[in-house]
């Protein structure tokens, strides 16, 4: 059980360096730096993704927000593709011309991030049909947060799936707020997985801080897809512990918030559960130093590759 426990830690801990990389590389230099334009973090949740790639198959459809880097790397994206893609250099995963908040890599099941809230959703519907017709018994993961789920196109969405049993596992990732209102603020019942009973599939509140919870129930989610059970809602409970986007300066937040979230976030809690298991805390630091290594050299080597080629902006698009 340790090993997996490590193995988890270790996938959060890549995530968790990959981030805090990329914010300090968009920071460095706020105008000319190596990364420009918003970028969204996803510090503090790394549990989610984690535990639900896990539990993915290879030709499972996943469709990302714009704050999607982590789940990206969960699904096996290389590190310094990504570095590469955010950087706008020719060896992103997109030749740089996704960056932050566009790219994809279907090659890896990553079928894209979006910034339209909640547009991802239909998406995934389309993908969940598409693998009914293609006999891949595909499964379509989509990925929102709490905001997205007071969008016209994410009721759609899962109506249209409930409706026609699509094998589609919507993911709600509640930080508890939606950009900088508190979910709370914005809806008479905080239990966003309630709603599932309306469209009458499954809906679970999970605690997103703990990857063997997300792991458990996205397990089952998608084994009921798969079996011609359609669609499952889960509200996966988390916090970050970033801005929403880089330069928030949080001001919404309490006192004294930032401190109280931070002892229950998933990489603390799971080297606390680590450690009275018996694992050295050497063990456990070694797990960081090594992951905060490999994404400095990802970013290195990403960095020393050209720049994309504005001449080839218009390659690709179709219409």
């Amino acid at each position: 059980m340790s090993e997996r426990r490590l193995a988890d830690l270790l996938a959060m801990w890549r995530i968790r360096a990959f981030e805090e990389k990329v914010r300090d590389l968009r920071t460095e230099n706020p105008v000319g730096g190596p990364i420009v334009g918003s970028v969204h973090l996803c510090v503090g949740q790394e549990a989610v993704p984690v535990g639900a790639c896990d539990v993915l198959e290879p030709h499972d459809a996943l469709f990302a927000t714009y704050r999607g880097h982590g789940w990206a790397l969960a699904r096996g994206v290389p590190a310094r593709a990504l570095f590469a893609e955010l950087a706008g250099r020719a060896t992103g995963v997109n030749g740089g011309r996704g960056g932050s908040a566009y790219f994809t890599a279907a090659e890896y099941g990553f079928h894209g991030e979006n910034s339209i809230v909640g547009a991802g959703a239909p998406i995934a519907c389309g993908a969940a049909l598409a693998g009914r017709h293609d006999g891949s018994n595909r499964v379509a993961v989509s990925v929102f947060g709490d905001g997205a789920m007071n969008q016209g196109a994410v009721h759609e969405a899962m109506n249209f799936a409930a409706a026609l049993s699509l094998p589609v596992v919507f993911v709600c990732e509640n930080n508890r707020y939606s950009e900088l209102t508190p979910i709370a603020d914005m809806v008479r019942n905080p239990r966003l997985a309630d709603r599932a009973a309306a469209y009458g599939i499954p809906g679970h509140r999970v605690d997103g801080n703990d990857v063997e919870a997300v792991r458990f129930h996205v397990r089952d989610a998608l084994e009921v897809a798969r079996e011609g059970g359609g669609p499952t809602l889960l509200e996966c409970m988390t916090e970050r512990l970033a801005g929403h986007y880089i330069g928030d300066a949080q001001t919404y937040r309490q006192p004294g918030e930032l401190e109280r979230i931070g002892r229950r976030e998933p990489i603390a809690r799971l080297r606390e559960g680590l450690l009275a298991d018996g694992v050295p805390a050497a063990e456990l630091d070694a797990v960081e130093r090594g992951a905060r290594a490999e994404m400095a050299s990802a970013a290195e080597r990403a960095l020393a590759a050209p720049l994309a080629d504005p001449a080839t902006a218009r390659e690709h698009l179709y219409a």
